[in-house]
């Protein structure tokens, strides 16, 4: 909880520094790396550092938490500190490193809004920072007991599958032959790549099938980005690693995993490569006899693009109560939905739990479809690949 004193004092400073943070995040990481670039060559994706991604992530993290203080002085954000905290403790994040982030971010903070920095206001922003900082060490070291460790591990490439022109599915088991911890439906892994620059880039793929004891399946979509360098990893994936070749793992993560008995309606709702998870989720509930009503929802350009199609229509078929709907925007065949996805004509079992998957314009408009048909906000989880811009948008 934060002090009596500092919350006065962060209450009647946020609406400066929340102007300024874009300013301040972008100062942060320019000092940051310039002082250890061996965390942008080695931790951080330089593809979000290019495109900006991470500075609004960050942006919108500091000041969503913030807000959440002074709203709720007694409750912790714990959904979006679980979040950040699973993926931090996948790329292997340490204690040490939140010292480092603070000598730099207050360095900018100092550098961006001056004189405005008093004593005062430096200790309650301090206050803020360790309150979250503390928190999220806290849960990260939890994780990684729970999850036997931040070690990465060698996996062997066994099979690969083509399933569009920009997405392949990557089989791997472990070169030490050892036993493979068994995962949620719905998390990821990282994996860890030494790229033709010598850089030791990782990022961060949804398990795409179920639970196996010597496997691990991840689908991995080739990304061009108009106007932007392509995805460094994905395209490393995808043009240099073949059958017989070894990646870097890390031991599942991730929050988006489903909590709910076998008695509850789900919803699982997901765009383009988002449909990863949902698939995990899907094979999960076939295999465990699922009886409630499962309604599947997915949009994509077209059917040529919708990744895993198979898996997910099959997995659906063995479930006693499921619905899919189909939504395409180009190539829509019968018995599917031309367009974006509309939900007003889809029933919705009461009590119906959501989860969500896909480019935040999706999720939102799904959110908010779902709210309109009752569907408790509570109920409705999501995951973002990449920096959660969700937050950024509501900062």
């Amino acid at each position: 909880m934060l002090s009596e004193q500092s919350a006065a004092t962060v209450r009647a400073t946020l609406p400066a520094v929340g102007t300024a943070l874009g300013t301040i995040t972008e100062r942060f990481y320019a000092g940051l790396f310039e002082a250890h670039p061996e965390l942008l060559r080695d931790l951080f994706n330089r593809g979000n550092q290019a495109s900006g991604t991470q500075r609004q992530a960050l942006a919108g993290s500091i000041a969503a938490f913030a807000t959440h203080l002074l709203d709720r002085p007694g409750q912790r954000p714990d959904a979006m500190l679980q979040r950040i905290a699973h993926k931090h403790a996948s790329l292997g994040v340490t204690p040490e490193q939140y010292g480092v982030v603070h000598e730099h971010l207050f360095a900018a903070i100092a550098e961006v809004l001056g004189d405005a920095v008093t004593p005062e206001v430096a200790a309650a922003w301090d206050e803020v920072y360790w309150l979250m900082a503390n928190a999220l060490i806290a849960v990260e070291q939890r994780l990684r007991e729970e999850h036997g460790g931040p070690t990465w591990r060698a996996w062997e490439l066994v099979e690969r599958v083509t399933e569009t022109a920009d997405v392949a599915t990557f089989r791997l088991r472990p070169t030490d032959g050892g036993p493979v911890r068994d995962f949620l439906a719905g998390q990821y892994v990282s994996v860890r790549v030494t790229l033709a620059d010598g850089a030791r880039q990782i990022r961060q793929y949804s398990l795409s099938g179920a639970p196996a004891p010597d496997l691990r399946q991840i689908s991995v979509k080739r990304v061009h980005t108009a106007g932007a360098p392509d995805g460094e990893v994905s395209n490393h994936l995808h043009a240099r690693v073949e059958v017989g070749d070894v990646l870097e793992l890390s031991e599942p993560y991730g929050d988006l995993v489903l909590d709910a008995g076998s008695e509850t309606p789900l919803l699982l709702a997901s765009a383009g490569i988002g449909v990863t998870p949902m698939t995990a989720m899907l094979a999960h509930l076939a295999d465990s006899g699922h009886r409630a009503p499962v309604t599947v929802v997915h949009a994509d350009r077209s059917p040529a693009t919708h990744a895993l199609r198979t898996d997910h229509e099959a997995y659906a078929a063995k479930l006693p109560d499921a619905a899919v709907h189909l939504w395409y925007e180009q190539d829509a065949p019968g018995g599917t939905h031309p367009g974006l996805v509309d939900l007003t004509g889809v029933p919705l079992a009461p009590g119906t739990r959501a989860y969500l998957c896909g480019p935040l314009p999706f999720m939102r408009a799904v959110r908010t479809q779902l709210i309109a048909k009752g569907v408790a906000p509570a109920d409705i989880h999501y995951e973002v690949f990449g920096p959660d811009l969700w937050l950024a948008g509501q900062a």
